[in-house]
Order: structure tokens, then C-alpha cells, then sequence
């Protein structure tokens, strides 16, 4: 049995924690991990450019709030290489110590991205005052550690379970097709032990910057059509300082992984500060 320490944006308890071990315990099941807090997504890769045995968890997209384009620039930025991908459905619930009732609850606490998701349901108690914070798994840790009577936080049920508080409602987010798609990192050295076979490989994630010419983009997509690769995301950013000109990050699928070379070939030719983000399997199921 392998431990892995895996790094993760935010405390015990979040997303990040929960999705690391749903990926784990599906690819890895004999492999133990532990998780290391990191306060944002610039101390996780940081962390992860210095220590090559460390592998790290980080969200590139969500269904609702959509790309985590900071998230894009500091993969290109390091020297990771994306090993695999894992989609997860964001649920939240409302929890709070044992023993209250929602009609207890005078102050609700959690991220505000997480209040905003559960806005419709919250509305139903005007007397709760909606208090933003860092995360939600930092607003069940506050509320246990404080013995907070009173308070209830807008968390995962992971995050509720783990410092034991009790769940008043399940569910309670408005769009329940709310998806979280994140990465898992390593440094390029390690990265064999975990990757799927060559032939097993149907993803990769790329990114290059074109010259501004017109139909450069269209040449590049026309000969990716060829070889039947499929264009699964395109994500453009502009390039700061040089007007006019934009930097592509692209997610592509495909049936044979030589062919699939034979295409990024054939495209080289026509690309600027081409970089391979990762090649790997990708995630057929949202769990």
C-alpha cells in the first residue's frame, strides 16, 4: 500500500478533501492518502513545484460559476503535469451542533459563492443573517469549535460529518446539476506510476498562443477534425501586453492516442509556446 499526501485548496473537510478521496478510492483503492491544507491555489502549486513526491487536487471548472481561469494560468505556469480528472456534484446542507432545529438558527455562515447556491431555500428564513466566509468546510470547523448555538453553516455533508454537526436539510442548493470538474497534479517524474497506459489515454489538455492572422484558429480546428480529434473545451485568455493577441487552452478527446499524436504534430508547425498540460483518462461518470 502506497500513502499519497495529496494538497488541496481550503481545510479538512472541503470539496477538495472529498473529491481527493472519491478519486483515490476509485483509481488507487489500496492506496492510503492524507490531504494537506494549503489557504489558496498559489500555496498549493508553489508546494507542489517544490516537493516532486507531493500530489495535488485542484478545480478548473464548475457547471454554475464556469472556468477557474486563474486556475488555468498557474498550471501552465508550473511544471505539473495533469494525471487524471474527477467530476463531482456540489451538494450542500444546512448543519449545525446537535441538538438545534432550523428554527433555532439565527445566523448562517459559508462561502459566498455557497449562500448564493442555496439562495432560494435560505429565503424561506428571513430571521437566519447570512454571514460570508473563507469556505464551507471553515464555517462547519468555526461553528464545532466555538460551540456556536444558534449558528449553521452551508457546508458538504463530508465537511458536517467530519466535526460533527448535525444536518438540518439536505440538498438545499437550488440547481442540482451543479458540478465541480477538478484535476489531479503531479510533478512529471511521478507521473508515469499513475497514468493509464498509453493505449488507454482518451484526454489531453493543451494550451499554445496563435499569431493574429485571420482563420489561424480555424487551420488549427480543421486539422484536428481530420485526425477525429474532438474539441471537448476551448478556453481563450488574452495575452496582457501584447494587444489583440490571446492565448488558447484546450481540452481534447480522442479513440487512439498514436493518432492523436499524429494531430499534434501535424499542428506544432503552426503554434506558439505550445505546452501539453496532461494526457490522461478522462471521467465518464459525476459522482
Amino acid at each position: 500500500m502506497t500513502n499519497r499526501n495529496i494538497t488541496i485548496q481550503g481545510i479538512a473537510g472541503c470539496y477538495h478533501d472529498a473529491a481527493a478521496r472519491q478519486y483515490f478510492s476509485l483509481h488507487h483503492p489500496d492506496d492510503s492518502i492524507t490531504t494537506l491544507p494549503c489557504d489558496s491555489f498559489v500555496e498549493m502549486i508553489e508546494r507542489l513545484d517544490c516537493d516532486p513526491s507531493l500530489l495535488g487536487i485542484m478545480a478548473i471548472e464548475n457547471t454554475i460559476a464556469g472556468a477557474l481561469l486563474q486556475n488555468h494560468e498557474l498550471l501552465r505556469k508550473s511544471q505539473l503535469t495533469i494525471v487524471g480528472e474527477h467530476k463531482m456534484r456540489i451538494s450542500h446542507v444546512l448543519a449545525a451542533l446537535p441538538g438545534q432545529s432550523i428554527e433555532d438558527i439565527t445566523e448562517v455562515r459559508s462561502h459566498p459563492m455557497a449562500l448564493m447556491q442555496c439562495e432560494q431555500f435560505l429565503r424561506h428564513f428571513p430571521s437566519m443573517r447570512m454571514i460570508e466566509a473563507l469556505d464551507t468546510a471553515g464555517s462547519a470547523e468555526t461553528i464545532a469549535s466555538g460551540k456556536l448555538a444558534g449558528h449553521a453553516a452551508v457546508c458538504g455533508k463530508y465537511a458536517a460529518e467530519l466535526y460533527g454537526l448535525e444536518i438540518l436539510k439536505e440538498g438545499i442548493e437550488t440547481n442540482k446539476r451543479n458540478f465541480t470538474r477538478f484535476l489531479i497534479l503531479a510533478d512529471p517524474l511521478v507521473a508515469p506510476e499513475l497514468k493509464p497506459r498509453d493505449e488507454l489515454l482518451d484526454k489531453a489538455s493543451v494550451v499554445f498562443t496563435l499569431p493574429h492572422t485571420q482563420g489561424a484558429l480555424s487551420k488549427i480546428l480543421t486539422i484536428l477534425s481530420f485526425y477525429d480529434i474532438n474539441l471537448s473545451k476551448i478556453q481563450s485568455m488574452p495575452i496582457i501586453g501584447r494587444e489583440w493577441e490571446y492565448r488558447f487552452y484546450l481540452d481534447v478527446t480522442f479513440d487512439s492516442y498514436a493518432r492523436y499524436l499524429k494531430a499534434i504534430e501535424a499542428v506544432r508547425p503552426l503554434l506558439s509556446d505550445f505546452k501539453t498540460l496532461g494526457e490522461y483518462r478522462q471521467c465518464t461518470n459525476e459522482y
